[in-house]
């Protein structure tokens, strides 16, 4: 629904009039057009340093941020509203600018091909401009929502994939690099015997052999690593080989 915020101004200053525990107060015809004069400057304040932008023109171009609406059918509808005549510039640098206001989002690239499909669609079958908005952002607003679904049950199921890491990790099993939640270290078991890889303070990784996957485990220490997919090879190798720990 497109909806002008003046009106939430006059409903304010109405609000406090009445709210006058005075009856004759609320009356009084100077009150009145002290209130009055009030709502008018609140109101006519316009939109700062576009002149062109007042009324229904402004509350209809917020509307339509995000829905990826053409500049230039914009501007013919926009142009309908009393005001100065609008040019395909005014339309584009003041729509730039409310996308650039606090809390309101830059459109979405990924929705454009979606958004245009509905808006051909409902020029094709003469819909007016302000319905085609209402439909775009309803449409905007429900895959942002799945948008957010998706990126919920993701991070869920990453989450259950690391309790069942964890898992496997310390009932015993053979495992690929695992880290625990909170501890620095990764650790994988290979036939039976379980490692540990440390990170250092220049970004290398020390790989040790150690009886259980802990801290408290200072284990024997293998060697240095420049990253992880070489201590892993040496994993490889050394898991199967013959073991003589002190």
């Amino acid at each position: 629904m497109l909806e002008d915020d003046r009106i939430w101004h006059v409903r304010d200053l109405v609000k406090e009039h009445v709210s006058s525990p005075s009856l004759r107060h609320i009356r009084d015809p100077a009150a009145i057009l002290s209130i009055s004069r009030r709502i008018l400057k609140k109101i006519d304040r316009g939109t700062g340093i576009w002149q062109k932008w007042e009324g229904e023109r402004e509350v209809l171009i917020k509307s339509a941020v995000g829905c990826w609406i053409p500049t230039d059918r914009l501007r013919d509808y926009l142009n309908l509203f009393s005001g100065p005549k609008l040019t395909s510039t005014d339309v584009a640098q003041r729509m730039k600018a409310i996308e650039e206001e606090p809390y309101t989002s830059y459109p979405n690239d990924d929705l454009r091909e979606g958004c245009l499909a509905i808006y051909n669609e409902e020029t094709a079958l003469g819909t007016e401009l302000p319905a085609i908005i209402g439909r775009i952002a309803d449409f905007v607003l429900e895959e942002e929502r799945l948008r957010v679904e998706c990126e919920q049950r993701y991070k869920q199921a990453r989450l259950e994939e690391q309790d069942a890491a964890e898992a496997r990790l310390m009932a015993g099993a053979d495992c690929k690099w695992t880290q625990l939640r909170g501890a620095p270290h990764v650790y994988c078991r290979t036939n039976g015997r379980t490692y540990r890889l440390s990170p250092t303070a220049d970004k290398k990784w020390e790989l040790f052999r150690v009886d259980r996957p802990s801290p408290d485990d200072k284990g024997e220490y293998i060697g240095r690593y420049g990253g992880r997919g070489n201590a892993t090879k040496v994993v490889a190798e050394i898991a199967y080989q013959a073991e003589h720990r002190r």
